[in-house]
């Protein structure tokens, strides 16, 4: 069953986009990137139509043992579910601010949550949901856009705010080890690479 997903702006949906569209390209570059890091049983936590939990899925099928997709949009859900079936993967709507979720789902040898915080009013409560599922020596990876910092708004109507790049080093105090990467379109590089220009966006790789 194939089932079409309203086009909000926002949302990537593969399916009604060209190849080289930059917003698709960057969203499956961060997927495709993060397969490097993952095992076990995986969280996509805010998973949207789902394309990235079945990239996680179908390209780490010897090294993960279930993909859970969890998104706050039900017909992003039935979406996911109807168009990226895999034995490995669930999709399930929740929402990543209630306090509730770490009791229904457990916990996860790994999380991934991109372009998730900048949406997000209940920050705290979102991160403490994050850490509560993640097992002991588990990994995080988040990204999100940077911009003019918390609490001013921004240019997207869907944000509400961009953080600025110490704002966004300064999210993960309680983790173990953290190592952060800076993107532009595919290309993702270890904050220490010399860039020459700027780098939107960012992601952290923390373990706990």
């Amino acid at each position: 069953m194939n089932m079409m997903l309203k086009d909000t702006g926002e949302r990537v949906i593969p399916e009604k986009m060209k190849i080289t569209n930059e917003l698709l390209i960057e969203h499956v570059a961060r997927y495709h990137f993060a397969s490097e890091f993952v095992h076990g049983r995986v969280l996509d936590f805010a998973s949207g139509a789902g394309y990235g939990t079945h990239i996680i899925a179908k390209k780490c099928k010897d090294k993960v043992n279930e993909v859970v997709g969890v998104d706050i949009d039900p017909e992003a859900v039935k979406y996911a579910q109807g168009t990226f079936y895999h034995p490995l993967s669930t999709f399930i709507e929740g929402d990543v601010t209630d306090s509730t979720v770490p009791d229904k789902l457990g916990q996860f040898d790994c999380i991934l949550s991109f372009e998730t915080i900048e949406h997000v009013e209940e920050e705290s409560q979102f991160l403490a949901n994050i850490y509560q599922m993640l097992k002991p020596g588990g990994t995080l990876i988040l990204s999100t856009p940077f911009g003019e910092g918390r609490g001013v708004a921004c240019g997207s109507p869907f944000h509400i705010h961009q953080l600025r790049i110490d704002e966004f080093r300064n999210l993960f105090p309680e983790y173990t080890t953290k190592e952060f990467y800076f993107q532009k379109g595919a290309l993702i590089k270890p904050e220490d690479f010399k860039v020459t220009e700027k780098f939107p966006l960012g992601l952290a790789i923390c373990r706990k």
